[in-house]
Formats: structure tokens, C-alpha cells, sequence
């Protein structure tokens, strides 16, 4: 990752704000998206772990570890994000401290450090070309046989999800460019784009991951079914059992490899080799 792509993230960031808290509750397909996250995160997570989150932003899943009674020492890339963190939860006792972090430069830790490290949100969808150094540092700094978790944005859900976007992109950039964006998930592709990252495939992880002297544990997309309509959900959330079931059936469809690129999000837990 260059200086200037570090510059453009945090800047993206600092304009998003306290926004940002939000992205996972505005409609039926984010609130989904977010049950996922969360039934991901509780399987892993041990009440009392001692947890580094990278990326944490205004604090959305900071609550939920702290709810789950971790310690969470709170970083991320943006100063915003951080100022926003702080805005909505202060000196809450769960948080050991708050620091600006790239998720490229973990060196200040300690080996296995934390017991859990957190990445939900698409940190390591910046790292780009150092993204094996990035995932190499963060299984250095977690305990031996516990998971780092991490969501990236994924290449074909997010082609699936954003089609009519797709398509107007390609009659602005020209097909080939729109060709080299799909089959490469880096976004640096798309001239003047406000939002730059690289999304992955499945089938990347596994490989990745071993290259960075980990192994993969769990995968899961953060959708399947639930990209559906907003008009569609409205009605199966407004029943809360019915709402319920989806969402068993949504957690279950999500781990199952057919199923793994079809959301904007792939999560995934590895633990060091």
C-alpha cells in the first residue's frame, strides 16, 4: 500500500464520520449483514479475552465485544473514525485504549499479544500488494490456536449486489477496465473512484492465508439470501419469528461453500500454522 493510498482510505474515512456506525442498520439486508457478523464473532470470542480490533470505527462491533465481556484495545486508520469512537463510547470500561493504526504496521505488539484479533469491516481490503505482511503480523500478535477474524469485500457478491453500478461504470470506463476491476477486485482501476480497495474471491483465502504461515478455520459470506429486495425482508423482519428462523437459515446458507461469495463481505477466521 503506497502513501497515497494510505492518504485516500483515511481521508474516505474522515469525511465518512460517525456515518460509518450506521452501514450495517439502514435497511433488512445490512442488519442481516451485521447477525452474520456477530453469530461469526460469538463462536470465536471467550467472555474475558483480551481483544485488538483493527479497523473499529465509530464503535459498532466495540459494543458488541464489550457486551460479550472482552477487553478491547480500539485502533483504527482514521483519526475521524477514532474521534467518532470516542464520541458514542467514551471511557467505557471494557476499552483499554484507543490508537491510530495501519493494519500494515502491527510491529509495536508483542507476540501473541492479544486472544483474539478483530478485523470486521474490510481493513485488510486496503492493504493491498502487502496484504500477506498485514495478515502475517496479525497472526504473530494473537495467542497459538486462536483465531484472527476478518471480513474482506468480496469481488463476486459485490459485482452481484452492485450490478446496475456495474454497468454503468463499464460505459464509463470501457468494458476492458471494467474486465481488469473483476478479474483483479482492485478498485485502483477505476479512475477518480472516491473509494479504492481490493475485493477477493473464496477461493483466494485458503492460498493467502498459508502464505502468510496461517491456516484457514471458517468461512462465511455475510449474505446469501439476504441481498434480497429491502420489500422482500420488510415484512419477514416485522414478524419476529419468522425473522428469527431467516436468519438461522441465512447463518447456516452463509457457511456453506456455494453459498461463500455471494454476499458484499467475506468473513473468515485463521490461525497461525
Amino acid at each position: 500500500m503506497t502513501t497515497e493510498d494510505r492518504a485516500g482510505i483515511r481521508d474516505y474515512y474522515d469525511r465518512l464520520g460517525a456515518a460509518e456506525y450506521d452501514r450495517l442498520t439502514t435497511d433488512p439486508a445490512g442488519r442481516v449483514s451485521y447477525e452474520v457478523h456477530r453469530r461469526f464473532l460469538t463462536r470465536a470470542l471467550r467472555p474475558g479475552d483480551r481483544v485488538l480490533e483493527i479497523g473499529a470505527g465509530p464503535g459498532r462491533f466495540t459494543e458488541l465485544l464489550a457486551d460479550l465481556g472482552a477487553h478491547v484495545v480500539v485502533t483504527d486508520l482514521s483519526p475521524g473514525q477514532l474521534a467518532a469512537h470516542r464520541d458514542r463510547l467514551g471511557d467505557h470500561p471494557a476499552i483499554e485504549r484507543r490508537e491510530l493504526l495501519d493494519v500494515c504496521d502491527t510491529g509495536r505488539y508483542e507476540d501473541s499479544e492479544f486472544d483474539l484479533v478483530l478485523a470486521y469491516g474490510g481493513p485488510l481490503s486496503y492493504a493491498f500488494e502487502s496484504d500477506v505482511d498485514a495478515l502475517r503480523g496479525l497472526l504473530r500478535i494473537v495467542a497459538p490456536g486462536r483465531p484472527v477474524l476478518a471480513s474482506v469485500m468480496s469481488a463476486l457478491g459485490t459485482w452481484r449486489h452492485s450490478l446496475p453500478g456495474v454497468l454503468r461504470l463499464a460505459e464509463s470506463i470501457g468494458e476492458q477496465a471494467n474486465d481488469l476491476v473483476l478479474r483483479t477486485g482492485d478498485l485502483r482501476h477505476v479512475p477518480g473512484a472516491a473509494h479504492v480497495c481490493r475485493m477477493y474471491r473464496s477461493a483466494e483465502l485458503a492460498p493467502w492465508i498459508e502464505r502468510a504461515g496461517g491456516r484457514l478455520v471458517a468461512v462465511s459470506a455475510s449474505h446469501w439470501a439476504g441481498l434480497a429486495d429491502p420489500a422482500v425482508l420488510e415484512p419477514v423482519e416485522a414478524d419476529p419469528e419468522r425473522w428469527a428462523s431467516f436468519l438461522d437459515q441465512e447463518e447456516r446458507a452463509c457457511a456453506e461453500p456455494g453459498a461463500w461469495d455471494g454476499g458484499t463481505h467475506l468473513l473468515f477466521a485463521a490461525v497461525a500454522a
